[in-house]
């Protein structure tokens, strides 16, 4: 991101200091802390989730989501299926097809989404679209129209940078895939009507369980409109066009983990031990800032992310800029080799469908003193991987 770095080439030596967890995944993400298997003693395992003490986890799982995100009163909040993936084509299935949708993608999820609206429902969409790296101009957004979005683009390391695009007047209903996202940021709830995330991302949860926000104006939809399509049961949200209250109390469309619900209430209890959104907004921004700090001093690295504004502070994308570099998927991958072999940095690569890279996930269940106790590794290897290079050309 810097304008000048300095340039260093010199030999680099192996690091003694290695990170207490080197598990920098992008999902499923770090545990937090704290977590211990012994957390998890007071689950009613092998109970109905549709008894009273199973139905009071779910409760407590949807309020303890709205008190932390400090979602609205009358915004509803459901466990869905299917993790994020779930939620997002369950309101996509739902309430798309009422009017024109616009389809916003600027990493391979956002595209997913496009090619669900465009080839499977076939609905009237304008797409728009920006390399990975950059976001689109949302400016030129017509959110009169169903807006579909990525806040965070999980496999290019981009967010949008605050909702100010979106009108308070619009027609339109804003669907926003949030999965990385909160937890992390301040998202403006008057701005989104739909909003969707997992467990798995920035909470370190367990996988499978998704979650949808719903504001006013998407119940509204949801209870005027009924789609062309025949929708799948995990899929329905009304019935007799009404919305399905329970499940937004907690009565679920399917069988829901309660070990996993209990892993996700033992997450939001630590999630209030360090501050709440704003504490975990602020880990998130100190582990961001160490690798910006560390990019900022070697020239051989920079971020992915075009404009410094939409830096996410959770999925942490980088690219190699050194032009010895021939080959910039094989390097990337042998530098994710090295680290992974030394176990201090797991599951680093970039995604597969991003440029070649590093991805390092910098979520508030992570500790700064490892993404710090990580960047000399980093430094060693890509000193390693470039000397291995020289001596086979």
């Amino acid at each position: 991101m810097a304008m000048t770095k300095p340039v260093s080439h010199d030999v680099v030596r192996k690091p003694t200091t290695r990170p207490a967890n080197p598990r920098f995944s992008s999902g499923p993400c770090a545990k937090i802390p704290t977590f211990s298997l012994e957390k998890l003693a007071d689950a009613p395992l092998g109970r109905s989730h549709r008894a009273a003490v199973g139905k009071a986890r779910l409760k407590a799982a949807i309020d303890g989501t709205r008190e932390i995100l400090g979602i609205p009163d009358d915004y509803r909040i459901g466990i869905v299926p299917a993790s994020d993936t779930g939620a997002v084509e369950m309101a996509m299935w739902s309430l798309l097809g009422a009017r024109k949708a616009t389809m916003l993608a600027w990493e391979s999820f956002g595209a997913g989404w496009v090619t669900d609206v465009v080839k499977q429902l076939k609905i009237d969409a304008e797409v728009k679209t920006a390399d990975y790296g950059d976001i689109v101009d949302l400016a030129s957004v017509d959110f009169d129209t169903d807006v579909v979005f990525t806040w965070n683009g999980t496999t290019s390391g981009v967010r949008v940078p605050n909702g100010d695009a979106i009108p308070a007047d619009r027609a339109g209903l804003t669907i926003c895939d949030a999965t990385s996202a909160a937890f992390a940021m301040d998202l403006p709830w008057d701005k989104l009507d739909v909003t969707t995330f997992s467990w798995q991302k920035v909470l370190g949860g367990e996988a499978a369980h998704g979650m949808l926000v719903l504001s006013p104006r998407a119940v509204e939809r949801l209870e005027s409109y009924t789609p062309a399509w025949p929708l799948p049961k995990i899929f329905r949200l009304t019935k007799g066009g009404k919305l399905i209250e329970g499940i937004f109390v907690g009565e679920t469309i399917n069988t829901p983990s309660m070990l996993a619900v209990e892993d996700y209430l033992v997450a939001l209890d630590w999630a209030r031990s360090v501050g709440g959104l704003q504490g975990l907004i602020a880990r998130a921004n100190a582990n961001t800032k160490a690798i910006a700090d560390f990019v900022e001093l070697h020239d051989w690295i920079d971020f992915l992310a075009q404009d410094p504004a939409t830096v996410s502070n959770t999925s942490v994308c980088l690219k190699f800029t050194d032009p010895r570099i021939h080959d910039g998927a094989a390097f990337a991958k042998a530098v994710a080799k090295r680290l992974e072999a030394e176990g201090v940095a797991l599951d680093v690569g970039a995604y597969r469908d991003a440029p070649p890279g590093l991805r390092i996930w910098c979520g508030g269940t992570v500790e700064t003193a490892d993404i710090a106790a990580m960047l000399p590794w980093l430094e060693w290897a890509f000193a390693t991987e470039i000397e291995a290079q020289t001596k086979a050309a």
